[in-house]
């Protein structure tokens, strides 16, 4: 029998939010005792590899399911405790369809939810061979477990569960162990990043902490480099609207680039991210309730920031960047005022209304800057921008703005297969027509609905019409209030799973998807 044992430790500062997870990849069999958890295709009656643990319990499951009407639908469950020669059976619906990529991701990520407050000893997970489509491995059930298991306890005192969680085997015979020890273990370990980068405190990530954290998962990376533009290089560049947020907090602003070239001669995709390490709103100062959610606006710098790690740790054949854009939003005698006019890095001129709207700030110049330095094939923007896309779309989708449809049609694709839903919001000619402003250029808020279009038109007025270029607002899922099967409460890191499904789909990365 072959034996592969993966043990993910994560390095730094995620390995302290995390208990050690391990898991071992085996070739198939049915156990005959112990925890096993069981996949069960929805029907009147068992099947395949659940009948065959059926037969072992002497019909012990089938009554069990037939007492609490549990005919297998998807993501539907039942525990039981004590059926011989069983401890402890855990049975997961896999719906009627073929099993999707998605779907063995959320199986798996069931799975860790039934498991979490288990300590030590061994489950054991049996991935059938029928009726499971393409990519929809044991490699993508340890993913979704994985991602499941994560959680932010490192500032307790008495951490959750001090004790080493179950060792995880993964019976199945379709060899895909190297592909979840190779890659998908890497891209786990940088949705954890962007996952906390949102959950620490704004006393410990302020715009030079994240940069030295970034700095420290990057380091000894083959073909990465890391560059920071601190404020000297701000004011210097002319970025006043960088410069403009950043100025009215101690803790002064920083352009962070992460620059993975290992596809030869291709210009790069470039990711810019919004990195508000915390926002008061500035001079136009935010209501106190829930302001503490506002840790978590340096979303979208944490995403692009992770999902370039997440490429650079696996060695995919892309070139891609990533530029946060970091700044805290404090009001102080030396902060921005509403009426005051800011001069950005194109040279053009911003009426400020609220100093609350200054996450497009922070982006018009990173994305000025992005089209400057590096002429990216396809520039692509990641922001917790507007509540106003919540309002719209609630927290199923992230909101999705473009001139150009066939990166729609990319990025939608891509976000379907990572799991990670998106819809498409208007931007057009109107929306653009708002923004202008009496005093400047073009003004920064306050000028009606629908507010998220807006957002995305103020950002698109430092873009190129030829450029290719897509603005996510996720501010609408980049906090859950419930469980997810693969993300608990909390904050979600959406994006980096899309993202790096783009990069594999979309542009140069030949990696095994």
């Amino acid at each position: 029998m072959k034996l592969i044992t993966l043990l993910l430790v994560f390095f730094g500062f995620v390995a302290a939010t995390n208990a050690e997870q391990r898991f071992e990849f085996e070739a198939f069999s049915v156990p005959e005792s112990g925890r096993i958890v069981v996949p069960v295709f929805e029907g009147e009656s068992l099947s395949g590899l659940a009948e065959q643990v059926n037969k072992l319990t002497n019909s012990a499951i089938k009554n069990a399911m037939t007492e609490a009407e549990f005919i297998g639908e998807a993501k539907s469950k039942l525990t039981l405790l004590g059926v011989a020669p069983y401890s402890r059976i855990d049975l997961i619906g896999l719906g009627k369809e073929t099993v999707s990529r998605v779907m063995a991701e959320d199986f798996g990520g069931i799975a860790a939810s039934l498991h979490s407050e288990l300590k030590g000893g061994v489950v054991q997970i049996l991935w059938p061979a029928e009726n499971v489509g393409e990519g929809a491995n044991a490699a993508r059930v340890a993913f979704g477990y994985q991602l499941r298991s994560y959680r932010f306890d490192r500032y307790k005192t008495e951490p959750v569960d001090e004790s080493t969680p179950p060792t995880i085997h993964l019976l199945s015979n379709d060899g895909s162990e190297n592909q979840f020890s190779d890659d998908l273990s890497h891209l786990a370990r940088s949705v954890f990043l962007a996952r906390d980068m949102s959950s620490e405190p704004a006393n410990v990530i302020y715009p030079q902490s994240f940069v030295a954290r970034i700095e420290k998962e990057a380091a000894k990376i083959k073909n990465l480099t890391v560059k920071v533009l601190n404020e000297r290089d701000i004011q210097r560049l002319n970025m006043g609207a960088l410069w403009g947020v950043g100025k009215g907090s101690s803790r002064p602003p920083r352009l962070l680039m992460l620059e993975y070239l290992a596809g030869g001669e291709e210009a790069p995709v470039v990711l810019v991210g919004k990195g508000i390490t915390f926002d008061t709103g500035g001079i136009s100062i935010k209501p106190n309730k829930n302001m503490w959610m506002m840790k978590g606006d340096l979303g979208g710098a944490s995403v692009v920031s992770a999902t370039v790690l997440a490429a650079a740790r696996r060695q995919a054949p892309v070139n891609v960047v990533s530029i946060a854009a970091l700044a805290e939003n404090m009001p102080s005698g030396t902060a921005s005022r509403p009426g005051d006019v800011l001069t950005s890095m194109s040279g053009k001129t911003i009426e400020i209304s609220s100093t609350d709207a200054e996450g497009r700030l922070v982006l018009s110049d990173a994305m000025h800057y992005a089209q400057e330095t590096y002429s990216p094939s396809v520039l692509i923007n990641v922001a917790t921008l507007t509540g106003s896309v919540g309002r719209a779309l609630g927290d199923e989708y992230a909101g999705i703005f473009a001139r150009h449809d066939e990166i729609v049609k990319a990025l939608s694709e891509a976000s379907k297969n990572a799991g990670e839903g998106v819809w498409r919001l208007p931007l057009d000619d109107s929306h653009f027509k708002q923004i202008e402003s009496k005093y400047a250029d073009i003004v920064n808020g306050g000028v009606g609905s629908p507010g998220a279009s807006v957002g995305a038109a103020f950002i698109g007025s430092f873009v190129a019409e030829d450029q290719i270029w897509a603005h996510f607002d996720i501010a609408g899922v980049d906090f859950y209030e419930e469980d997810r099967p693969t993300v608990p409460k909390g904050y979600s890191g959406w994006g980096v799973r899309t993202l790096d499904e783009y990069l594999r789909g979309s542009y140069a990365d030949r990696s095994s998807k």
